[in-house]
């Protein structure tokens, strides 16, 4: 039986029934606290058993380097040996036989694995990190709780709201807020090379902020959008006060005398594809959620201005790894 505490979380949930009625292969990396409860609830596990409980183990001795053979269940020889090993590292008396104590020692070696791992990425992390990195970053904070979404190598709102609990909570830092920093310099001086006048564009200054665009498209939208760099993000928000991602863009579209549906999947439906974007039109991107969940407006040069959750509204290239890898296509407003 699971104790009372995580009995009565479990059994809240709408997963009870489905976790427990799952293969192993499932639930055992997407729900951390579920196998740890359900080994120490073994109390001892020795030779020639088998069941979930020494999967479990076999999976956790596996994910430590002492077992290199199959997770099948069963209790056999080399699961007893790598028990061994394990048990003779860590100073417990070695008998082979997983015992309470050495069942405590196998889930706090995982725990320390995970937090080395973030330790080891500390002052590291950011939005453009490598994928592969992030779900390094994701698995580890879903052990310890803080992560509850689909470890899909993305760096969206979930896994920033579970590094920021992370961060709280063990104590340490690990968002490297001098590569954020220095991102949005780059990009500040990239928007630089676009408030000087040249010829066929026009300046406009609203808000102490010089912009500049071209002659096509929808220019008064793309200076709007222009003018509103630098505004800070804001749930919700859909004015120069603050604006989210669709809030922005139906925002710069008014300036058109169109009005644009209020959410982004609305938008994409709204919209007609096109193969390339021209100064504009909007580029759409798969983020935290499958499916169109972010968009921006193209300005040409292989950028978009968009509301980002980090920054607020700023310049972005469509070439960045960590866009390039969520582009979904281009889309305009007729």
């Amino acid at each position: 039986m699971l104790n009372g505490s995580i009995q009565h979380v479990v059994k809240q949930s709408i997963l009870y029934s489905y976790v427990l009625s799952q293969p192993f292969a499932v639930y055992v990396d997407a729900y951390p606290a579920l196998q740890n409860e359900q080994l120490l609830e073994a109390e001892q596990l020795q030779y020639g058993q088998h069941g979930e409980a020494v999967r479990i183990l076999q999976h956790k001795l596996n994910k430590l380097s002492y077992l290199d053979d199959e997770v099948d269940g069963e209790y056999n020889v080399l699961t007893e040996h790598a028990l061994k090993k394990f048990q003779k590292d860590h100073q417990i008396t070695i008998s082979g036989k997983a015992n309470l104590t050495t069942l405590h020692t196998i889930v706090d070696e995982e725990k320390k694995q995970y937090k080395e791992q973030l330790n080891e990425m500390s002052d590291s992390i950011h939005p453009e990190m490598n994928p592969a990195d992030v779900k390094i970053v994701q698995r580890a904070l879903e052990y310890f709780g803080y992560y509850e979404g689909e470890i899909d190598s993305i760096y969206g709102p979930l896994t920033q709201r579970a590094l920021e609990k992370a961060e709280d909570k063990l104590g340490m830092e690990l968002v490297d807020d001098n590569a954020l920093a220095a991102l949005y310099e780059q990009e500040q001086k990239e928007q630089a090379g676009h408030q000087e006048p040249q010829k066929n564009e026009t300046v406009q200054k609203q808000n102490t902020k010089q912009v500049k665009v071209s002659n096509t498209g929808y220019s008064g939208a793309v200076e709007a959008a222009y003018a509103q760099v630098g505004t800070p993000y804001v749930w919700g928000g859909e004015s120069p006060s603050g604006f989210d991602c669709s809030g922005f863009i139906q925002y710069i579209f008014q300036t058109e005398n169109i009005t644009l549906p209020r959410t982004v999947s609305d938008v994409w439906n709204f919209t007609v594809p096109v193969s390339k974007p021209s100064v504009g039109d909007l580029v759409f991107f798969e983020t935290y959620k499958p499916g169109p969940s972010h968009m921006g407006i193209y300005v040409g040069d292989n950028k978009f201005i968009h509301a980002g959750e980090s920054r607020g509204v700023e310049i972005s290239k469509l070439g960045n790894s960590y866009w390039e890898q969520r582009y979904l296509g281009s889309r305009r407003v007729q």
